[in-house]
């Protein structure tokens, strides 16, 4: 199972970017899907989650300015990130609780990592 990330760069403060992650491999079921953030110098944190339900949850510093959604069809999980502040500014990670057969167990798995910057 790969994820890939896309959809980083640099952002003035007050805009917008929307990050990307695909799944692909061997994939029977996908659970939890989540995006992670881990600036220079920081221990990495968690951003947003969504279960296989759509049923959301994101931290504090990004709640009403950061939505998570995801497209089941496309195995894809995405980030909207909107109002962005210069805190904001990291590598993001996505996420992912995989089953890669019937039965088989669920594994977490990571993509390689997108860096956002927001500056002026």
């Amino acid at each position: 199972v790969q994820l890939q990330a896309s959809g980083g760069g640099l952002v003035q403060p007050g805009g917008s970017l929307r990050l990307s992650c695909a799944a692909s491999g061997s994939i029977f079921s996908i659970n939890a899907m989540a995006w992670y953030r881990q600036a220079q110098g920081k221990q990495r944190e968690l951003v947003a989650v969504i279960t296989g339900g759509g049923i959301t949850n994101e931290a504090d510093s990004v709640k009403g300015r950061f939505t998570i959604s995801r497209d089941n069809a496309k195995n894809t999980v995405y980030l909207q990130m909107n109002s962005l502040k210069p805190e904001d500014t990291a590598v993001y990670y996505c996420n992912a609780h995989v089953q890669a057969f019937y039965r088989g167990p669920y594994l977490d798995y990571w993509g390689q990592g997108t860096q956002v910057t927001v500056s002026s």
